[in-house]
């Protein structure tokens, strides 16, 4: 950032944008409204360490119409892409014709990416790969979203998600191989049964994704600040992180070595040789 506030004070070097390394999503309207006035002055504030924006829950359905493209829009003039998030898996409940509506209508008015996610429903790996290449077709580009947790997604209570079982992930490997073959963009790693509504992280996870798959090709979801410090702390600064915009400030100080919590204090750096 050319015209930064206190130049003098140093950070971690960051890749400009369009990067590939450190990629941060926020999440846009969901747990609160997010409309245009606010949106503008997160984007004007911090639009330089965002990369895209993700609507959540269908939460574009909602709203007028003039008011999800001024977002979209917004979004655009600082170089941010715009995510449906994973309401693909309600519409895929309502048939063929109706997901192609959907994707119709998302490239009509003004999205990027469709994320591809199916927490709440039994989708085959083959017809998800049909939807890859479908989304690509209309021309945007896809993200499905993976994880162990069937259920996820929807604030279910610990209990709930106990009694459904996690599943191996070697299928989630397995599965985002497949997609990242198939010219799926970038693949979203769904929080819950891994740091998120669970009695203790499952930490095997992302480490095995990172192993098998490796970290430039992913986005963890990490919507709470203990979870986002660990993933700095365990993949450096340049992981790929989902987080809410209620959050872009505290994490892109931890990114820059600028500020932390106690254990990630003046530790977080990077070597730009």
């Amino acid at each position: 950032m050319k015209d930064r506030a206190f130049p003098s004070v140093e950070l971690n070097e960051r890749e400009p944008k369009p990067r590939r390394h450190g990629l941060t999503e926020i999440r846009g309207p969901y747990y609160t409204p997010l409309g245009p006035r606010q949106l503008e002055d997160i984007l004007d504030s911090m639009g330089e360490w965002i990369d895209s924006l993700k609507f959540a829950g269908g939460s574009f359905a909602l709203m007028p119409r003039r008011v999800v493209t001024q977002l979209i829009d917004l979004a655009h003039r600082h170089d941010v892409l715009v995510s449906t998030g994973g309401f693909v898996e309600h519409v895929l409940t309502r048939g063929r014709d109706a997901v192609e509506r959907y994707l119709r209508e998302c490239r009509e008015i003004g999205f990027d990416i469709v994320e591809l996610s199916a927490g709440f429903i039994t989708l085959p790996t083959d017809d998800w790969l049909r939807l890859i290449e479908r989304a690509q077709k209309s021309g945007l580009k896809a993200k499905p979203e993976l994880g162990i947790q069937f259920g996820a997604g929807g604030a279910s209570a610990v209990s709930e998600l106990e009694a459904e079982g996690t599943r191996d992930p070697a299928l989630l490997v397995a599965q985002a191989k497949r997609f990242l073959d198939a010219g799926a963009d970038l693949l979203m790693i769904e929080s819950e049964g891994i740091t998120e509504s669970v009695r203790a992280w499952r930490t095997d996870v992302p480490a095995r994704i990172a192993e098998e798959v490796g970290l430039d090709q992913v986005m963890f979801e990490a919507a709470d600040p203990d979870v986002f410090a660990w993933y700095v702390k365990t993949f450096g600064p340049e992981v790929n992180l989902f987080v809410d915009h209620s959050q872009i400030v505290q994490l892109e100080a931890l990114r820059a070595g600028l500020w932390g919590t106690r254990s990630l204090w003046g530790r977080v750096v990077t070597y730009k040789g």
